[in-house]
């Protein structure tokens, strides 16, 4: 009798999440190490758990003093961490696609391959080269600008310009979020040279490489795009425009936030609030002084995140603007849901309601569990917390230190399951997509 084993690899919804457990079981020993510390001894568990954590999901948040609680040692193991987590979550998103695609009919597959840019099975190998070379170049051209600034308007020595350089442009790109001054960017709030080429780089890593690649190929032509690079584009465009008006509107007297700063630091500093809002995790104002109004639209613009298949966190763009088209033609009484006289699948369309009703749920957990566990914390403060762990941004209202551990673990979980949740929840859904020979006799509940 031949005792038949299951290929792992045929179970792609449990690879993802521990390839994920075992980085930060790894990182967290690793941070763990007395020489990953500033000062003697060793970090606490839940301190070095939370912060492997955070830069294995590319998330940003801290519950210590990053520049100076971790030793050089250990925020050389941050960047690394980051870069390791931001390529792994990229190629296995691809993989997944792939697979997904793999696993379609015929013409399930030749859809998917028109969807995804040229991104076909047997060029594999190719795809994750390219993903790593534009990463390369991407965070290259950061830390060279990076760099000469720190030295010729800062007076940094080269050493110290080049390794502070390199390791922001990494955070950057893989939409981090970490930094090595206590105030993040708030110092250079008004610097071009510093604040732009960051903001650059998490909008580079944000929009996702599937897009990348077809605008490189195809960005005279927007007639010819695929319907996933229109909707990431299209909705790109809309969110940074409305992100960027609420940041000036709402805060352009805020004393505390842009009120001080003339007209062009105010410009500069909405413009790359937004950006860091889409998931970069750097904060070039406090956002613990932003107005009420500025902290609802941001929880918004974190929780949509950026393009798929990116280092962004989030529900995703697509994820968001498909629902917005379901809702549409329901309202217009329209048979189907069409985009650039293209039907959506059904199929697609649930998935994408599976994936935004999972994510409101995490949030609104989240934030009840997090609410009981702390006394004196905000509502609001909460909530914007939660939702910043859950879509791997990193932004911080500045609550995250004081919380306590148990608080704490609950943002650990938080910002693991939205990273890795829903990618493995829509593979695991495209998977197990099945055909009945049969269809049970129709019931319509009233709705509304």
């Amino acid at each position: 009798m031949t005792l038949r084993v299951r290929s792992p690899w045929r179970r792609p919804a449990r690879i993802v999440p521990l390839a994920f457990l075992a980085l930060i079981a790894v990182g967290t020993a690793l941070m763990m190490l007395p020489a990953a510390r500033a000062d003697p001894g060793h970090a606490p568990f839940v301190t070095a758990l939370f912060t492997a954590a955070s830069a294995v999901c590319v998330t940003g948040l801290a519950v210590v003093d990053t520049p100076t609680y971790w030793s050089t040692f250990g925020h050389v193991l941050l960047t690394v961490l980051s870069q390791i987590g931001g390529f792994g979550i990229v190629t296995l998103a691809t993989l997944l696609s792939l697979l997904v695609s793999r696993r379609l009919g015929l013409s399930g597959r030749l859809l998917a391959q028109a969807e995804s840019s040229g991104l076909s099975g047997g060029n594999i190998r190719g795809v994750l080269f390219r993903v790593a070379m534009v990463m390369l170049v991407a965070e290259s051209a950061i830390a060279v600008v990076l760099t000469l600034r720190f030295m010729i308007g800062y007076g940094y020595p080269p050493g110290r310009a080049t390794w502070e350089a390199v390791f922001h442009a990494v955070q950057a790109f893989n939409n981090a979020g970490f930094a090595l001054y206590p105030d993040s960017l708030v110092r250079f709030v008004t610097d071009p040279w510093i604040c732009v080429p960051l903001a650059l780089g998490v909008f580079a890593g944000s929009i996702g490489f599937p897009v990348l690649f077809e605008l490189a190929r195809e960005w005279r032509r927007p007639g010819i795009w695929s319907t996933h690079t229109w909707l990431t584009v299209s909705g790109t465009v809309l969110l940074s425009i409305v992100g960027f008006l609420v940041f000036l509107i709402f805060e352009w007297r805020n004393p505390g936030t842009l009120g001080l700063l003339d007209t062009p630091g105010k410009i500069l500093a909405a413009f790359t609030q937004d950006v860091m809002t889409r998931s970069g995790g750097f904060n070039s104002i406090d956002l613990g002084k932003m107005n009420s109004e500025t902290i609802a639209v941001t929880n918004g613009l974190m929780f949509i995140g950026g393009g798929s298949a990116s280092t962004a966190g989030g529900i995703k763009l697509t994820t968001f603007l498909l629902l917005a088209f379901v809702i549409w033609a329901e309202i217009r009484g329209e048979p189907d849901v069409v985009i650039r006289k293209r039907r959506i699948a059904e199929e697609t369309q649930r998935q994408a309601l599976t994936v935004a009703l999972m994510g409101v749920a995490l949030v609104a957990t989240g934030t009840v569990v997090l609410d009981a566990l702390t006394e004196d914390v905000p509502f609001d403060r909460a909530l914007f917390e939660v939702t910043s762990a859950f879509a791997t941004v990193g932004l911080s209202t500045g609550i995250t230190p004081s919380l306590p551990p148990s608080a704490q673990l609950v943002l650990v979980a938080l910002m693991y399951v939205g990273r890795v949740g829903t990618i493995a929840v829509g593979t695991a859904i495209a998977l197990n997509t099945r055909r009945r020979h049969y269809r049970y006799p129709e019931e319509r509940p009233l709705v509304g």
